[in-house]
């Protein structure tokens, strides 16, 4: 009986929540890597380099990295449904203000205040799903959440490239068209959060008393049992060094990630295809890594392993870059755009059911924001770096190597925080039940 209450329950909050979630995510990394469609016209429209491309893209992290942590903890404070809407409310905007860049200072600008409005988003949701999911359930409830970044490319790779050949309609470029029609969605669905989300179980009035109740039951009692063991001041969250350890291991695959997002398309272009073309061959290996992810997810919930599959994804990431980085041919390339996609997505959900085995409460706002924000000034030195490697050599293969060398890096962090550790962060399932 138990069993099928937990069942039912599951099934119920996983329909309400996981999809809409994952819209909102699909809309918040088009609208954040959408750049690396515009760079195609753009870059030649605006006089733009490699290096002042690259730079940037990666200045969004840093308005990113300052305000993620306070926003995180206002989100903890007042609500998910408030501030998830404020938050993609004001990237909408600016990120439909993109299309009115028309030199360095405007484009490093927008770039820094388009950081500074998503700020939160992303580990306000890892928060969010630490109020309804039992941690034994959270890394295949993520790697869902999360297939909308790889979606967002297989689906949104073609919708940006067909947006560019609107070239000229009413005056305008193709590339300030995509930025304010791919706005637009941000904005509709930040006030539909306001009427939708729901901020905590207690609060679920579309379960039934004795599903919400079961569900607030177990919520509590896995709270409870972290007990001495879990961390809940802010402070706590801050500076437990294994927080410090996972925004090291993040730092690497964000860096991957956004030379990914930012660089792909461009990676792509010199094979002398047209930007539609483009579109849609970015699309296939993100479409790989979406199954990639999801089962490689439900194998760590299933086995109780953490760290190995953080560290195998890490691994493959890295193979994929050097690979790339060799690549003669648009086919060879693809190939390893494919293990690049695959690796840093399946890396993300294990790595993300780690925080919250030793952190709860503030604790856990601050510490998941931490290695968010700490960790995706990654996605600043990887295409940053890139561009500038670009420009200095006229070749991406120094800065590929560069990145895959990051990931490395990453997977050798994660096995000595798993060695150093009396009781491995990584989940087992004594811990996560």
């Amino acid at each position: 009986m138990a069993i099928d209450l937990e069942k039912r329950v599951m099934r119920k909050i996983s329909l309400r929540i996981v999809p809409f979630i994952m819209i909102l995510y699909f809309i918040a990394f088009v609208d954040r890597v959408n750049l690396g469609f515009a760079a195609l016209t753009m870059n030649q429209d605006l006089g733009f380099s490699p290096t002042v491309f690259g730079f940037g893209a990666g200045i969004f992290f840093l308005g990113y990295f300052l305000f993620e942590v306070p926003s995180n903890l206002i989100l903890n404070k007042v609500g998910a449904r408030i501030w998830i809407a404020r938050v993609m409310i004001t990237w909408g905007v600016v990120s439909g203000c993109m299309a009115f860049v028309q030199g360095t200072t405007s484009f490093y600008t927008l770039r820094f205040l388009l950081g500074v409005a998503e700020a939160g988003f992303f580990p306000g949701i890892i928060l969010y799903l630490s109020f309804w999911f039992p941690g034994r359930r959270r890394a295949a409830v993520t790697a869902l959440f999360m297939a909308a970044a790889p979606l967002s490319t297989a689906l949104g790779s073609p919708i940006s490239g067909a947006l560019l050949e609107m070239h000229g309609l009413l005056g305008l470029a193709g590339w300030q068209w995509m930025f304010l029609l791919e706005a637009v969605p941000a904005l509709v669905l930040g006030v539909v959060t306001l009427f939708y989300l729901t901020d905590r179980p207690e609060k679920a009035k579309w379960l039934d008393d004795n599903e919400r109740q079961w569900l607030v039951n177990t919520m509590n009692s896995e709270r409870a049992a972290k007990g001495l063991t879990a961390g809940h001041s802010i402070w706590r969250g801050l500076a437990d060094p294994r927080v410090l350890a996972l925004s090291l291991v993040y730092f690497g695959t964000s860096a991957g990630l956004y030379t990914l997002g930012i660089w792909a398309p461009q990676i792509i272009k010199e094979f002398g295809l047209s930007s539609l073309q483009v579109g849609f061959l970015n699309a296939i290996p993100a479409i790989f890594a979406v199954v990639a992810m999801v089962l490689w997810a439900r194998h760590s919930d299933r086995t109780g392993e953490r760290t190995w599959h953080v560290v195998g994804a890490c691994l493959l990431a890295a193979a994929g870059l050097a690979f790339a980085s060799a690549a003669t041919t648009v086919i060879a390339v693809l190939i390893a755009l494919t293990l690049v996609n695959i690796g840093i997505s399946s890396s993300k959900p294990p790595l993300w059911s780690m925080p919250t085995i030793f952190l709860s409460g503030p604790a856990a706002a601050a510490g998941i924001a931490t290695i968010n924000s700490i960790g995706n000034l990654g996605g600043f030195v990887g295409p940053s770096i890139i561009g500038w490697i670009k420009d200095l050599t006229g070749s991406f293969e120094g800065g590929l190597y560069f990145v895959a060398g990051l990931l490395v890096l990453s997977a050798v962090v994660t096995l000595l925080l798993a060695r150093s550790s009396n009781k491995s962060i990584a989940a087992n399932p004594i811990n996560e039940h």
